[in-house]
């Protein structure tokens, strides 16, 4: 995934890589997995943000990216399957990187970050395995499937993966 990529599935013109988790769910839960073991190092970050891709990155950047990822899918997701319009999202996205994002990133944050995401987790997975096959490949409204929206967001271990194993 690029750093620059904020297009949205209804304005998307690829299809998200095939992923190899038995289920759309499993393909979140392990991203968030991922996420969280680089995050488990992170309170070594000694200050000093990551330039990848023209973008800065910290660790609080990178938790805010993909919760901020996975709250805007999820969005969408029930959005389509209640027959609404989706909202457009005002995410500055990676572009930014606020006063806060620049903090020390401590155990208290780590203990915040793994409450947050294995909760959203969770929200996903629980949706994703209750919805059937042609639910999840035949989605309801514009973009892409369910399916394929899951795998799209495990594109978002790109943030995680920019700061970094810290250990």
């Amino acid at each position: 995934m690029s750093a620059t990529n904020t297009a949205t599935p209804a304005t998307a013109t690829a299809t998200p890589a095939t992923n190899t988790a038995a289920t759309p769910a499993d393909a979140v839960t392990g991203m968030v997995g991922h996420v969280l073991a680089l995050a488990a190092t992170w309170t070594q970050w000694d200050g000093r943000p990551v330039h990848v891709d023209g973008r800065v990155y910290t660790p609080h950047k990178a938790i805010r990216r993909v919760a901020d990822h996975m709250v805007d899918h999820l969005a969408e997701l029930e959005a389509r399957l209640a027959g609404e319009a989706t909202q457009p999202d005002h995410w500055h996205a990676s572009m930014v990187t606020t006063d806060a994002d620049r903090a020390p990133f401590t155990q208290e944050d780590l203990d915040e970050a793994r409450s947050r995401l294995v909760r959203l987790a969770r929200v996903w997975a629980n949706r994703l395995d209750a919805l059937t096959d042609e639910q999840l490949d035949q989605s309801p409204g514009e973009g892409w499937s369910f399916r394929e929206l899951a795998v799209h967001l495990t594109e978002s271990v790109y943030y995680a993966d920019a700061v970094g194993d810290l250990s």
